[in-house]
């Protein structure tokens, strides 16, 4: 049997890390990207304002993990799609993670629990819708959202599945699962009442919807409402548009057409942009067809924003139950793609 001749790898000098880290800058690291667009320490103020206690006397006890380096995590979490668990274990093993996050080999790192703890505490807090608005804010005295025209779309976030009897799925979809499994508290807190079934283009679909409303120049989001599944697209128009919209065009795909929309548009006073639909015994005419073709053009970028979350940020998945924690977690999908939206135009230099 001939022996297998390896590559030697020699001894590991002092230069090898930085090596490295320079080696994967080369390539193409999304994390050393955003590093250098996004100084993360305008979020501070409003972490810690409601984060830590200032009228805390004493300093017993493990010192807390620093909030922005917590909140930095959950952006890890987001960008990649990664459990608690998951994203213990890739800061421990990888050099862009910990780069990212500021930490040396062999620094304590925080463990899955924690962070848990930590998404949890800004949820409850709505620490994300406000950094979210925040961040909206900083995009507008940059002049990157246009307000020249507004794109609606919604997209499924998948909710863990629940196995429940045919009783309990029906209590629940009567509003009353409030009422179940009181005398089993453990199991109750793994229960999610709140998410819901639907079908659409024939697939079922188990969780909530990410509403959004989308700037048609730039492709960044600045409102978002968050509901189950089985909510239509076109009922949550009302929440998404305000009065910054007034006179913009509204874009939307047919989902979005009927009575009830056009009047909450005309109400905004925006000009309607929305695709027209055709009905039984009443076709759409060619004027409308190409009516809605040139609306398409503008229309589908909307699809680009949800394309990213999908492809770059490995799917829109819960693993949490409730509206709340969904709330919390797609806010900060859609901050995640905002922050690299803003990447990528002041990289590229994109002008509008």
């Amino acid at each position: 049997m001939s022996k297998q001749i390896y590559k030697a790898t020699g001894n590991k000098s002092l230069f090898d890390v930085q090596f490295a880290v320079e080696k994967l800058a080369e390539i193409g690291n999304p994390l050393d990207k955003i590093s250098k667009a996004i100084d993360f320490e305008v979020f501070r103020s409003s972490l810690e304002s409601k984060l830590l206690n200032p009228t805390k006397k004493s300093n017993a006890g493990a010192k807390p993990y620093d909030v922005v380096l917590m909140f930095k995590i959950l952006i890890l979490q987001r960008y990649y799609g990664l459990g608690d668990k998951q994203v213990e274990y890739q800061i421990l093993d990888r050099t862009s993670f910990k780069k990212f996050l500021g930490f040396e080999t062999g620094d304590k790192i925080p463990d899955e629990k924690t962070v848990w703890a930590f998404r949890e505490q800004v949820t409850k807090l709505g620490l994300i819708e406000l950094i979210f608005n925040e961040f909206k804010s900083f995009l507008e005295e940059k002049g990157m959202i246009l307000n020249q025209g507004q794109m609606v779309d919604a997209s499924f976030t998948v909710a863990p599945r629940q196995r429940n009897t045919r009783e309990e799925n029906l209590k629940i979809k009567k509003g009353e699962g409030a009422d179940l499994w009181n005398d089993k508290p453990h199991k109750k807190r793994h229960k999610d009442i709140e998410a819901r079934w639907t079908k659409k283009n024939n697939e079922t679909y188990y969780g909530y919807k990410n509403h959004a409303k989308v700037d048609t120049k730039s492709k960044f989001i600045n409102t978002f409402v968050v509901t189950s599944a089985s909510v239509h697209d076109s009922q949550a128009i009302d929440s998404l548009l305000n009065s910054n919209d007034l006179g913009q065009e509204l874009y939307a795909d047919s989902a979005y057409t009927g009575g009830d929309q056009e009047a909450i548009i005309a109400k905004h006073k925006m000009i309607n942009k929305v695709h027209e639909k055709g009905y039984k015994n009443k076709p759409l005419t060619e004027e409308q067809k190409k009516s809605n073709t040139q609306k398409s053009k503008t229309r589908a970028r909307v699809e680009h924003v949800f394309g990213f979350m999908e492809q770059s940020m490995n799917g829109l998945k819960l693993k949490s139950v409730g509206i709340v924690r969904a709330t919390g977690i797609i806010g900060l999908i859609n901050l995640t793609y905002n922050l690299f939206r803003y990447e990528q135009i002041t990289r590229l230099k994109i002008t509008y």
